[in-house]
């Protein structure tokens, strides 16, 4: 039913496995630099490369290619909501990894 998705928990449970897999990477969510380039890491990435990362055996391969995953998913969670008239946003992590994708997308020239 429209209207009834559960938007905020969706963004926390998406944000917190997000920051799991930033945590088994290193990432610093507060260095925009680093966020930038990982940003645009998944934007020229494409498809079959966030596969073949998601199915890699190695642990740090394979948690940046969940990580991928879940920032899509992000991103549809986002749209899906706006859809329905509903602002969805998760905490500093969701931001800056937002922030940086939209950056990366070309959305601040």
């Amino acid at each position: 039913m429209a209207g009834f998705e559960p938007y905020a928990r969706d963004a926390r449970d998406i944000e917190r496995e997000i920051a799991i897999r930033g945590l088994a990477l290193g990432i610093d969510w507060q260095d925009a630099n680093v966020v930038r380039t990982l940003a645009h890491e998944l934007m020229s990435g494409g498809a079959a490369t966030i596969q073949a990362l998601a199915r890699d055996p190695d642990p740090r391969k394979r948690a940046k290619g969940e990580l991928f995953a879940f920032a899509i998913l992000m991103q549809q969670t986002m749209a899906e909501s706006a859809e329905e008239g509903i602002h969805t946003h998760g905490g500093p992590v969701w931001k800056a990894l937002g922030r940086a994708l939209y950056e990366a997308a070309g959305g601040a020239e």
